[in-house]
């Protein structure tokens, strides 16, 4: 299906997958290429984002990682205000993703800065539902389900919640890494065309994440070419946003897959 999203008004066209590059305002994300911490470094990364074909940038300031020191509000609140200030004032129209479990967080964000997508890793709860409905922004539902039947199940009841609260553009994220082992990440990307049952985009983050590199038991800085070999398979599935590092080599197999398709 051809989908579409509403950022204040601007209509994203998803018919063609976009890929979102992830900007990283922490000093202890799990890959430290994401890491930036400076306004030079963060105009750096946002320029490399957008020209290598990027066309939304997901910034986050609360390291999700396993073993990652707690990050309180205030501080990831102070995070993203540097960060999205720089972000803004360098690329005042692109599409901004912000990667937040909070509900404040979430609406300081939108109405600070303008923010277009919130990001919620945390799986979503009634707080956050309220909130997003209230901005009138798009919200990425993460899930932390173990399997796909369970999934299904878990978006299925969230989805409907979100509805009754009013929000219109939603993008459904299985949660590749998230309260899953190893087999049960790739038992999810096998059969993840299933999730195109909702009729609502999806987006696949698997960017150098341990599902690569603990398979070949090497790092993160080396997971490379497994992130777009699974990548690849996900469009294939339908996927129609990649959550990346390595922008330019999504955005590659963004076109070979369109290609295949067409």
């Amino acid at each position: 299906m051809d989908y579409t999203l509403n950022l204040h008004g601007y209509l994203m066209d998803l018919s063609e997958p976009q890929v979102m590059g992830i900007l990283n305002v922490t000093p202890d994300s799990f890959y430290a290429g994401s890491r930036k911490q400076t306004e030079a470094q963060i105009v750096e990364r946002c320029h490399q984002i957008i020209d290598e074909g990027g066309t939304i940038i997901d910034v986050g300031a609360c390291s999700t990682r396993p073993g990652a020191s707690e990050v309180s509000e205030a501080e990831e609140m102070e995070r993203l205000r540097f960060g999205l200030s720089v972000v803004r004032h360098e690329f005042p129209h692109t599409p901004l993703s912000v990667d937040t479990f909070r509900p404040d967080v979430a609406r300081m964000m939108v109405e600070e800065f303008g923010a277009d997508i919130i990001n919620d890793v945390s799986e979503g709860g009634q707080e956050m539902f309220r909130m997003v409905a209230r901005l009138g922004v798009p919200y990425i539902l993460m899930s932390v389900q173990p399997t796909m039947r369970d999934t299904l199940l878990a978006f299925a009841q969230k989805v409907q919640q979100l509805r009754d609260f009013g929000t219109k553009d939603i993008i459904l994220d299985p949660g590749f890494g998230f309260g899953k082992t190893l087999e049960q990440n790739y038992q999810m990307m096998n059969c993840l065309e299933q999730l195109l049952v909702m009729e609502l985009p999806v987006l696949v983050g698997v960017s150098r994440k341990s599902m690569i590199y603990k398979t070949f038991d090497c790092t993160p800085n080396e997971a490379l070419n497994g992130t777009t070999a699974l990548n690849t398979l996900a469009l294939m599935k339908g996927a129609s946003i990649l959550r990346v590092h390595d922008v330019r080599e999504a955005v590659e197999c963004c076109k070979i897959v369109s290609l295949l398709k067409a």
